[in-house]
């Protein structure tokens, strides 16, 4: 992926994200929203090499966030996770420094969610007790979830990642 940068209206030809060999992508993230997915993925943990990149601009959607991981693929439920805050990302595999046509997908929300958000009502037995959060996802267009234990309903804007 080239992405070049514009100085006074002409093009410098500086790449502001490196090619990736073989990886993930992580693309159309709201800025707003790139240091949740980070944190959801639990990045700060990674070995391979990150790159992140910021209020990049985008097309489809003004600006984004960019996050490419050098040989490092996710699961279907990390994958799913990222829907919680960026419902409109997309997830390109790279091999040999092409994006593979059959792993292009979009991200989508679970119908369940365990133990990546948190409750964020102190009185729910999940906050209080040694257990994994669960939820069940009532509206995957406006992103809603309510406890399974104490049954509280969390907007996406009030969501808290453990």
């Amino acid at each position: 992926m080239k992405i070049s940068n514009t100085e006074n209206g002409k093009n410098s030809g500086v790449m502001q994200v490196a090619a990736l060999e073989n990886g993930t992508v992580i693309d159309h993230i709201p800025p707003e929203h790139l240091f949740k997915v980070a944190q959801i993925l639990k990045l700060y943990k990674e070995t391979h090499r990150i790159t992140i990149g910021n209020n990049l601009d985008s097309r489809k959607i003004g600006k984004k966030g960019i996050i490419k991981i050098s040989d490092r693929y996710f699961t279907e439920q990390e994958i799913s996770s990222i829907a919680l805050v960026a419902p409109k990302a997309r997830l390109n595999i790279i091999r040999n420094f092409q994006v593979s046509k059959d792993e292009k997908k979009d991200v989508t929300l679970p119908d369940q969610i365990t133990d990546i958000v948190k409750c964020n009502n102190p009185k729910c037995i999940s906050n209080n007790e040694p257990m994994p959060s669960k939820f069940t996802v009532i509206d995957k267009d406006n992103v809603t979830i309510r406890c399974h234990y104490c049954e509280r309903k969390i907007n996406q804007e009030d969501l808290v990642i453990k």
